[in-house]
């Protein structure tokens, strides 16, 4: 009797641990079904979110272009608007700026031994800073340097537009926040750095309001590095002082008859960047230069160990 019971338990057990490992075989089946089904669906829905963000950069990249070509002026790069642009450089705008400001070059010596072109980076504090950079270059610089200018700044309305651009030889940079290089907005640059156009860039983005150099955005250094050109800082002193953001018009020292505004123009020696060297690192040696710091180094590459 006490056999027969427990063969009986012993059979039900058995029974009863088959019917459990069916149903969790079932339920694990099910389980990677369900699993693979969300994995497909998810797989599925980030294809097309990456396909939608493929199509929006290009639309984006696109809009950037047709932006830049509208806004551009190349008739201000044309012999006869260089010309012009020297005149009024050098007999109008120069010697009324000479007024107010007494200017000191130096590294002027540079450029006698530096190949074309170049990208110029300079600290920004006042509207006097282009036209003080501009007539301390040399001549056969100055006449293929464009200006990169704020496209929301100086290009909403068309007349002002064609004056900076004969003035200055402007060319428009679609953000002055920083960031927009690879979205199509700096393309008219390509072009014109491969026609051997000089570019004189204000990093800062802005004037600065109290004089002191602020951050540094690095379309600058992703310029140089995709031409594989130098970059030349250029420090400028005194033309807060003379005429700062705010002001429409410069100021000697103590009024009129005062003494005029010292202003300091010094061109620093070649940056090159790295081909791998991070644009950030290019820009703090660029820093250096303009706060007036020492150089600082280029980072150096660690060496590879030599296969075994």
């Amino acid at each position: 009797m006490g056999n027969g019971r427990a063969d009986r338990a012993v059979r039900e057990a058995r029974a009863k641990s088959s019917e459990l490992g069916s149903t969790a075989a079932a339920k694990g089946g099910e389980l990677r079904s369900t699993a693979l089904a969300k994995s497909s669906e998810l797989g599925r829905a980030a294809a097309a979110k990456g396909s939608e963000l493929g199509r929006t950069a290009a639309s984006r990249g696109a809009e950037a272009r047709r932006t830049m070509r509208q806004l551009d002026v190349p008739w201000a790069r044309c012999r006869f608007a260089r010309m012009l642009r020297e005149a009024i450089l050098q007999f109008g705008l120069g010697p009324l700026i000479d007024v107010y400001t007494r200017a000191h070059v130096s590294g002027r010596e540079r450029f006698e031994r530096l190949p074309a072109p170049v990208i110029l980076v300079a600290n920004h504090s006042s509207h006097l800073d282009t036209p003080t950079i501009l007539r301390a270059l040399p001549l056969k610089w100055r006449q293929r340097t464009a200006v990169a200018a704020a496209a929301d700044y100086f290009y909403n309305k068309r007349a002002v537009a064609n004056a900076v651009a004969l003035i200055f030889n402007t060319v428009p940079i679609l953000r002055r926040g920083g960031g927009g290089v690879g979205n199509g907005a700096f393309e008219h640059v390509d072009r014109l750095i491969d026609q051997r156009w000089n570019l004189l860039i204000f990093p800062e983005g802005t004037r600065s309001r109290e004089g002191k150099l602020g951050k540094l955005h690095s379309g600058a250094a992703v310029i140089a590095q995709q031409h594989g050109i130098p970059i030349m800082p250029v420090r400028l002193k005194g033309t807060h002082d003379a005429m700062p953001p705010g002001r429409n018009w410069p100021k000697r020292i103590h009024g009129l008859l005062s003494r005029r505004h010292r202003v300091e123009v010094l061109f620093g020696p070649p940056i090159w960047p790295g081909a791998d060297e991070h644009r950030n690192d290019v820009m703090t040696r660029v820093r250096a230069h303009l706060e007036g710091q020492p150089p600082v180094a280029p980072p150096q590459r660690e060496p590879v160990a030599p296969a075994a």
